[in-house]
């Protein structure tokens, strides 16, 4: 997401942006990047242009799934867990050998960001459901600028990360997991 004074998440700011000009990433909401990542991966990987993405609510309205399917065949799979009662049940399914999931996109508030602690609430704590959808509802009203259409993005693989298959991008962009060994310290969490 690129913007200036964006209230919900980072940004990073450019010359072409005028004070106070607000941008968002893919979604309607302001929470992560699935969205715009589930878009890029199925047109990278798969060549398919997907315009709209339907999440299926699994448990409860804060784990959801999002798959592509081609020739009959799930190829993708993605989920969004908020609230960490959902990201424990994740974690289980993981260690189970349980979890087919491709992507997932984590948040620590059940509702996502906007429905967090720091967000808007009624005198009792609670939070405030009108003025969620509200905020939801200006939220979508941002334009969508892709990083891959701006500029400075573009001029930044060109120049300095030597185009955008080069060794920099590998080296820069891209990372890779092992397996940990496994921590006996008594702080260590039991999910």
């Amino acid at each position: 997401s690129f913007g200036v004074d964006h209230p919900f998440c980072c940004f990073l700011r450019f010359d072409d942006l005028k004070e106070g000009d607000v941008v968002r990433h893919d979604g309607k909401r302001s929470d992560g990047y699935l969205e715009h990542i589930f878009k890029h991966a199925a047109k990278e990987l798969f060549g398919m242009d997907v315009k709209e993405i339907t999440y299926k609510a699994l448990k409860n309205k804060d784990f959801q799934e999002v798959t592509l399917e081609k020739d009959g065949e799930t190829v993708l799979r993605f989920a969004a867990a908020y609230g960490f009662r959902n990201i424990q049940n994740m974690v289980l399914k993981l260690k189970k050998g349980k979890f087919l999931y491709h992507f997932v996109e984590v948040l620590a508030c059940p509702g996502g960001c906007l429905n967090g602690k720091g967000q808007a609430q009624t005198e009792d704590g609670k939070p405030d459901r009108a003025l969620l959808a509200q905020m939801e509802e200006v939220y979508t009203a941002i334009p969508v600028r892709l990083p891959e259409t701006n500029l400075h993005v573009q001029k930044m693989y060109q120049d300095w990360l030597e185009g955008t298959d080069s060794k920099k991008v590998q080296d820069t962009l891209h990372t890779t997991y092992s397996a940990v060994n496994q921590s006996t310290s008594s702080l260590d969490i039991k999910w």
